[in-house]
């Protein structure tokens, strides 16, 4: 990294810039620095988030969390249990409940699904205001530089070189500056400027309700007894205004999120004043004398948009600014580390020149359908939402007390009617499990493309077990290449600490398991492979008297490969390839692992190695 000032512009070599330090941003320089790489990283903003924004971690973004070791920094401050245990409609908060469900994986009925599904001890609510200073301290300790008050002006591509020279300006002072680098990463969000010079394609459907954010202080804890929840929709039939609120807990019980949404969207609505909303707050904690204080306000639009591709050549967008929708199914920041964890040790390897450019392509081809599926899901669980506000009563309700009150009270009619109206509100809320308690979309996503090697499978992939019946709901741990490492404890011949296969796996290495009769073999295979690669390849054998203690005899159920078989992990947790069928020695052993070896990082058949060979001795002397 170096600095060259000429006709009064500075510039700055850099291998990579990262644009933007939200989830997608920050994770990225995270997940970039484990591998000991180090960038820079620009912000628009003044700091980091200061809304909550973003709340829900699930458990896809803490397995990555804690691949850096910052998942008990995380538990630390986030919140769980009786604080994120139900979604609730109501009145208000101090007024009448009309329906509720367990939510976030609290319902007692998943909790063994979740349990099974990672080594981390549940979901978090834990806000993006507090989530970035944690991945923004562990960048910049370890490498990064970050700058704040700094605005991406535009770029351009040196064909010829492949360098991208950014132009930079710092708003404090006005200075304009460039940036070259090797790399750019669009984390720039909704508005990304990457995207928009990129011209990726877009998919978009329009029409969006706007609603508005307000962060409130006030002290509710003398409601919570019976209340407990994260997350509570205050419909206000009883109130004349056109609007509903939903408050969902920032800091419990006294800090909250206030949005604020109109209860018919075709009719256009004033904005409340900051004083308004303090009566409203009130007004929904039953005390006209409560202590209100608004700490912020801001607004925004229900999204339903995701770009067709991720990249272009060696700049890449990631988060918002390709996949945006409402924050339904707590979805939006934990597919923005997910990408910023797929796309780190692709760009680690390609950058070291141990594996083909081609690698690099992979990133889009894997995330881009996550990211679909995502956006697809939240605006139509955004409906469900809709939907169940209809069966209240909410949309559509009159301008009279009994008007408003239809819904409800139809809800109470021994009528026919009633019966109905009742059997529809369990559906909906049945439904509303696909929100809650997605395990299958959070956990459950499969890749295809390059960077897995499934052509030994037997049977082409699809749905296993629960998943066939849903698989938004359903998550079914299986080692079929493409799909995430199962979650196994694991144990030593003589007692100790257990640890799950996610730990002894990822930490920026491709990880072979293997059983006690593949033990020599395979790890002989990998040694060799590894040395001829330049990437090194750690094998490690389970079951009795091996490295690891099948404890529970659980990795044997679910390992999908016969005792002397194996399986590959990427780097970021997900299984690679699987041996299918039985390779007698150290040579067949090592000649498969060198052909998965070679396809997972590009050096195909019809691509020379020669240029990737002079890259490596080049390297070993840096």
């Amino acid at each position: 990294m170096s600095n060259i000032t000429s006709n009064d512009v500075t510039t700055i070599d850099t291998d990579f810039l990262i644009v933007g330090a939200g989830p997608a941003g920050a994770s990225l320089s995270c997940f970039l620095s484990r591998y000991k790489l180090k960038g820079f990283t620009i912000s628009a903003a003044s700091s980091t988030a200061e809304d909550p924004r973003a709340h829900l971690t699930n458990l896809s973004t803490l397995d990555a969390l804690r691949d850096i070791g910052l998942d008990e920094a995380c538990y630390a401050i986030g919140r769980q249990d009786e604080q994120i245990h139900h979604l609730r409609w109501c009145e208000s908060m101090a007024g009448e409940e009309y329906a509720r469900i367990s939510s976030w994986g609290t319902a007692p009925k998943r909790l063994g699904d979740y349990a099974v599904a990672s080594a981390n001890p549940g979901l978090l609510d834990l806000p993006q205001s507090e989530l970035e200073p944690l991945l923004v301290t562990y960048a910049t300790t370890h490498g990064w530089k970050l700058r704040f008050d700094t605005k991406l002006l535009s770029f351009t591509r040196d064909t010829r070189t492949g360098n991208i020279t950014s132009i930079l300006r710092d708003t404090i002072t006005g200075t304009e500056y460039r940036i070259v680098s090797k790399f750019l990463f669009g984390a720039d969000g909704g508005r990304s400027l990457v995207n928009e010079t990129l011209a990726l394609p877009m998919n978009t459907k329009p029409g969006g309700i706007t609603a508005w954010n307000i962060l409130v202080e006030c002290d509710l804890s003398h409601l919570m007894q019976y209340r407990a929840g994260n997350l509570h929709w205050n419909v206000r039939l009883k109130s004349d205004d056109d609007w509903m609120v939903i408050l969902r807990m920032v800091k419990p019980w006294n800090q909250w999120m206030m949005g604020a949404f109109p209860k018919d969207s075709a009719k256009a609505k004033k904005e409340w004043t900051p004083e308004q909303y303090k009566e409203v707050m009130r007004e929904m904690a039953g005390d006209t004398n409560a202590e209100v204080e608004i700490l912020n306000i801001s607004k925004w639009r229900v999204n339903e948009a995701n770009a067709e591709q991720y990249s272009r050549d060696n700049v890449f967008c990631l988060g918002d600014a390709v996949h945006r929708h409402p924050p339904v199914n707590g979805l939006g920041s934990n597919t923005s580390v997910g990408d910023a964890f797929n796309l780190a040790w692709k760009v680690d390897l390609v950058h070291k020149g141990i594996a083909h450019s081609s690698l690099l392509e992979t990133y889009s081809a894997e995330r881009q359908p996550v990211g679909a599926e995502v956006v697809r899901v939240a605006n139509y669980h955004l409906r469900i939402h809709m939907a169940i506000l209809q069966i209240l009563g909410v949309k559509g309700s009159g301008h009279t007390l009994e008007e408003r009150l239809a819904g409800i009270n139809l809800l109470s009619s021994e009528s026919a009617e009633g019966v109905a109206k009742r059997a529809e509100l369990q559906h909906a809320m049945e439904d509303m499990q696909h929100e809650v308690h997605a395990l299958g979309i959070e956990m459950g996503q499969k890749y295809f493309g390059s960077a897995i090697f499934d052509r030994d499978e037997a049977e082409p992939w699809g749905p296993v077990g629960a998943e066939i019946e849903d698989r938004v709901l359903n998550y079914v741990p299986t080692t079929y290449p493409g799909r995430r490492l199962p979650h196994v404890w694991l144990g030593t011949h003589t007692p100790g600490k257990l640890v799950s296969t996610q730990d002894i796996c990822g930490k920026g290495n491709f990880v072979l398991l293997t059983g006690v009769s593949g033990a020599q073999k395979w790890k002989a295979g990998a040694a060799k492979v590894g040395s001829e690669l330049r990437l090194p390849i750690k094998a490690v054998s389970i079951g009795p008297m091996a490295d690891w203690e099948d404890v529970y005899f659980e990795w044997a159920q679910k390992r999908g490969v016969e005792e002397d078989g194996a399986v590959l992990v990427r780097p970021d947790l997900f299984c690679a390839w699987r041996s299918t069928r039985k390779f007698e020695d150290v040579r067949t052993c090592t000649d498969k692992l060198r052909e998965v070896m070679r396809g997972l990082l590009g050096w195909n058949n019809d691509r020379t190695m020669q240029p990737w060979v002079d890259r490596l001795a080049d390297y070993g002397k840096e």
